[in-house]
């Protein structure tokens, strides 16, 4: 999670629970990627609001949304999840596993099996500051345990965020630690056959000396789109390794406020919120990849899922 505001990662200072400043980056520009873009509203009822909503996680299993809400000054981040009912999507509402402190970056695992999020939430009675990766499973009746925080070296004395599973086993996330090519870099985490953790910066095809926040793996792993402090870009894996990335078209990158970006299943299109600036404050909107698709999915049912749009 990255705050749209101009930019932010990198400027949570020791209140991240409640702010998040803005500040400036000096990362280049790379070059526009070719075509058209069709960017376009997605404003269900009962989910849009005046707060600011981003960063969605359909559940594989229910449908059920999860999403962030902060004020509209991207503050205080709270996970919500808001049912498909007959009447539409029904009042957001805290998850069983909600924590205390800041919580945001949902993410599903692909059999909705687990869902990872950072968290500040206290740890041993002992209140944090400093964002972390977390974990949740779900039995087969679809119960939460606890959460569980993610060991090192995934988690720093740093802040991490938007974790992001690829389809080859790489966990992908963003983190201010020591040790990368700018402010915020990009890292990349594999679980080994013992359980421990191997981490590594994602390298310098998708780090600048600026800021790097999220970076979220197509469903076929074979790109990945990057959200900067400087806009949305894409880096495709060619040649085992990331190439060079390019920058989005102009359609996404209105104003470097794009952040928590989510692939539909078949990779074809692409949800994400944007700082409107304006009185609905952070919003969701859809890019089409490739043509028209169902997707996100009309609720309730059989509706048309491009009703709730609007100008």
């Amino acid at each position: 999670m990255k705050a749209p505001r101009v930019v932010a990662r990198a400027c949570i200072a020791a209140a991240v629970v409640l702010v998040l400043a803005a500040c400036t980056t000096g990362a280049g520009r790379a070059p526009v990627v070719d075509g058209t873009a069709r960017v376009e509203p997605w404003r269900p009822d009962g989910i849009s609001s005046p707060m600011f909503e981003s960063h969605p996680a359909f559940d594989p299993r229910s449908g059920d949304l999860y999403f962030v809400r902060s004020t509209p000054e991207f503050r205080g981040w709270r996970i919500l999840v808001s049912r498909c009912t007959a009447r539409g999507w029904s009042a957001p509402e805290p998850p069983p596993f909600a924590g205390d402190g800041v919580e945001a970056d949902p993410w599903f695992d692909a059999g909705g099996d687990a869902l990872y999020f950072i968290s500040t939430r206290s740890t041993d009675g002992v209140r944090r500051d400093d964002l972390d990766l977390w974990r949740v499973d779900r039995d087969a009746d679809g119960r939460w345990g606890e959460p569980v925080r993610l060991p090192a070296p995934l988690n720093s004395s740093g802040r991490e965020w938007f974790p992001r599973m690829a389809a080859d086993g790489w966990l992908y996330f963003g983190s201010d630690r020591p040790g990368g090519y700018g402010k915020t870099d990009i890292w990349r985490g594999r679980r080994a056959a013992d359980g421990s953790w191997r981490v590594e910066n994602a390298g310098p095809a998708l780090n600048t000396a600026g800021d790097e926040y999220e970076a979220l793996p197509s469903p076929d792993s074979r790109f990945l789109v990057l959200m900067t402090g400087d806009g949305l870009y894409r880096s495709d894996f060619a040649d085992g390794a990331w190439q060079p990335r390019v920058r989005l078209p102009d359609a996404l990158n209105a104003d470097s406020g794009e952040v928590g970006a989510l692939f539909s299943p078949s990779g074809r299109s692409m949800l994400f919120a944007r700082d409107t600036k304006g009185e609905r404050s952070g919003e969701f909107f859809v890019w089409r990849l490739r043509g028209d698709e169902d997707w996100p999915p009309a609720c309730p049912p059989g509706e048309d899922g491009q009703e709730a749009k609007g100008d």
